[in-house]
């Protein structure tokens, strides 16, 4: 019998049953402390905050904004959709901002522009002037001006989603939903503002609303103002010019607004001429 202490054996564990213990390589629950390289990652639940308090804010404005207008204050809806365009445009910054972009942030920002700049200017303009048609003789016209509006809205919001990162961010793709519902709701704003009843104006109402939709799925590019101050630095001018413009505003908001916002949606079509003419004049060339 041999004296010497026995040394211990490096023999790897068994892998067959009867309490060996567990390989960690085999499929089925890992031990504690293995990692899970292979195994379904959970899902978190949570959701961020901030950016989701602002869309929020901008989805009960929107919805504020229906109940006004079926009261007749047509000037605190008009505003109300405003304020919702200004929430809109805060909470995907804020997202970029403190890196709290989520899916569930994206869809429910677009939700929310549906009700807000869809189902809400559409609704405004119909109680101001569009239900008026039908009492004028012209069937209805009306509320199926004001369903194209709504649904050029969606149509609109869908292709914005599905051409994310595959279009040019300092251009939009057709009129973006915020700004033709802002288009919707300072027309009525202006003119109500002015004293002009919904029944004077049912053909201008018309026509902005039609317009307005069928600039949303157009293809004309307009600029989208996303770059200005995101990521770069600007000159003290430009910060100058952005105090000038709130007071200018602040002189007579519903007319300088309308006034920025027809200017705006005519910049897409006449931009595009001027690319026409280009092409052409270097065709000839």
């Amino acid at each position: 019998m041999n004296d010497q202490k026995s040394q211990p054996l490096d023999v790897p564990p068994a892998t067959g049953s009867g309490g060996s213990a567990p390989d960690p390589t085999l499929k089925g629950t890992p031990h504690k402390g293995a990692p899970n390289n292979g195994g379904p990652k959970k899902r978190s639940r949570s959701i961020y905050l901030l950016p989701n308090l602002f869309t929020t804010a901008a989805l009960f404005a929107g919805f504020y904004a229906v109940i006004a207008a079926i009261n007749n204050h047509f000037d605190d809806a008009a505003i109300a959709v405003l304020v919702a365009m200004v929430l809109d445009g805060l909470d995907g910054r804020i997202a970029r901002m403190t890196n709290t972009s989520s899916e569930f942030g994206a869809e429910y920002d677009s939700m929310s522009d549906m009700v807000s700049f869809g189902v809400a200017p559409s609704l405004i303009m119909y109680e101001w002037s569009l239900g008026n048609i039908a009492r004028q003789g012209f069937g209805q016209l009306g509320w199926v001006a004001a369903f194209l509006f709504a649904a050029c809205a969606a149509l609109r919001l869908a292709r914005f989603n599905v051409q994310i990162g595959s279009v040019d961010k300092k251009f939009f793709i057709g009129l973006a939903s915020p700004a033709a519902a802002a288009l919707i709701v300072c027309t009525v704003w202006v003119f109500h503002d002015a004293g002009y009843t919904g029944s004077q104006m049912t053909v201008l109402s018309l026509i902005v609303t039609v317009a307005g939709a069928l600039l949303m799925v157009s293809n004309f590019r307009y600029y989208s103002f996303k770059e200005i101050g995101a990521t770069h630095r600007v000159p003290f001018f430009m910060l100058l010019g952005l105090v000038f413009l709130f007071v200018f505003t602040s002189l007579d908001p519903p007319k300088v607004l309308f006034t920025g916002f027809v200017l705006y949606a005519f910049s897409g079509p006449v931009f595009e001429a001027w690319r026409w003419k280009l092409r052409k004049n270097k065709q000839r060339s």
